[in-house]
């Protein structure tokens, strides 16, 4: 949804020799300011030269063929990837005392750690440059671009109705209309979970449960013996929810902060015809609901700032939201309850947090561990021996952490 302050860009355009002012609405997904400068960018325009720009600090707002526009950005995808990759080489060889050094002894020497944070940084600067691409959009999110799709549904999907009465134009990134229209087409065909038999739809700005290894954990986990009421802390698309009532849990309570997630799930739930699950806009725990038997959670896995809001699904800086889970966890339990904690070790083998200091964190919390199931990933990054990060990948465990009151 667009947010309540409206931010506006503007650029110059020249058009018979007379130089005019023009202004746009400001889109951003990710809530990046609006670009101070913006030139004007056709077919003409080299890739090398739209880098330069954008390298600079400069906005690119397209006036070319749409399709054309695409090529661009995978041109400047390759420049950034070049670019990277010459600069890690000389990282590495400068890490390497030798030439025979394997890459996992060249990994231990510069730290796991820094490795961690500067493929942050890394991603975050090919993110800045490759949003610096614009489009404009009319009222009805319609471009005048030769051979532009209709993106209309798409957009009004993901940022909302514009204010058509005032007839103003939007500018917004070529990278946030590809995530619209990426996101148009998970909507559409859905997610499907294997192992339940089902799909799920996400929506614009809602994380994607593709990785879902973990669904088995949650099928083979035992049901408390009571369980007649159940909690899923974060929702997002509904997934553990959905799990918990056709294992037959009465009531399901599923919470969430992000009105995105929160019109995704309700979603969901009507697809599936899911009565039993009710839904509450909350940071972390229901109010006015009764105690759990069931409490279940899949929190973001790594302890770091998140860089836009779909990140926030994968990023917790200084694992505020898991603490915060579990501190809560044990006053919301009836009696003989269990928590279902969904975590993968990746942290830890990328040490940003150690195995202690998370039961450490059960204990302060009032918990500890009835049992745990663990399953090993499956997806692509963990077997591409070419991530500068495989090293921790491969080890990478998830966990099913059953607790229970101390």
């Amino acid at each position: 949804m667009l947010a309540i302050q409206k931010h506006y860009v503007q650029w110059l355009e020249n058009k018979d020799g007379n130089e005019t002012l023009h202004q746009a609405l400001w889109l951003s997904e990710s809530n990046h300011v609006p670009p101070a400068r913006i030139v004007l960018v056709d077919d003409k325009t080299t890739a090398d030269d739209a880098y330069r720009l954008a390298c600079e600090g400069t906005s690119l707002l397209w006036r070319g063929d749409f399709h054309n526009a695409r090529q661009l950005l995978q041109a400047l995808k390759r420049r950034i990837e070049r670019t990277n990759e010459r600069a890690e080489q000389r990282k590495m060889k400068k890490a390497a005392n030798k030439s025979a050094e394997s890459s996992a002894s060249i990994t231990e020497s510069l730290g796991i750690p820094n490795l961690f944070h500067q493929q942050r940084q890394i991603q975050a600067q090919r993110a800045r440059i490759l949003s610096r691409l614009l489009l404009e959009l009319d009222a009805n999110y319609v471009s005048q671009l030769r051979r532009a799709p209709d993106v209309s549904a798409a957009c009004t999907a993901a940022f909302g109705q514009l204010d058509k009465s005032i007839d103003e134009s939007c500018v917004l990134s070529f990278r946030d209309l590809q995530g619209a229209l990426g996101a148009a087409q998970w909507r559409e065909k859905g997610v499907p979970i294997d192992s339940l038999g089902v799909s799920i739809f996400p929506h614009y700005g809602v994380f994607a449960p593709t990785r879902h290894e973990y669904v088995q954990l949650l099928l083979d986990a035992p049901l408390p013996a009571v369980h007649d009421v159940a909690y899923d802390i974060g929702t997002g698309t509904g997934l553990l929810a959905i799990i918990l009532a056709q294992r037959g849990v009465n009531q399901v309570i599923a919470t969430d902060l992000n009105p995105r997630a929160l019109a995704c799930a309700s979603e969901n739930f009507t697809r599936l015809q899911l009565p039993n699950v009710q839904l509450q806009q909350a940071d972390l725990y229901p109010t006015d609901a009764p105690l759990a038997n069931l409490i279940v959670c899949n929190p973001p896995w790594l302890p770091a700032k998140p860089s836009s809001p779909l990140e926030y699904a994968v990023y917790d800086t200084n694992s505020t939201m898991l603490r915060g889970f579990l501190q809560g966890a044990k006053s919301h339990l009836a009696k003989q309850g269990e928590v279902w904690l969904i975590l993968s070790d990746l942290a830890e083998h990328l040490q940003l947090r150690t195995r202690e200091e998370l039961l450490g964190w059960f204990a302060d919390s009032g918990l500890k561990v009835k049992y745990r199931f663990d399953t090993k990933p499956k997806h692509g990054r963990s077997q591409d021996n070419t991530d500068p990060l495989f090293v921790a990948r491969s080890s990478e465990v998830t966990s099913l952490w059953c607790l229970e009151a101390a």
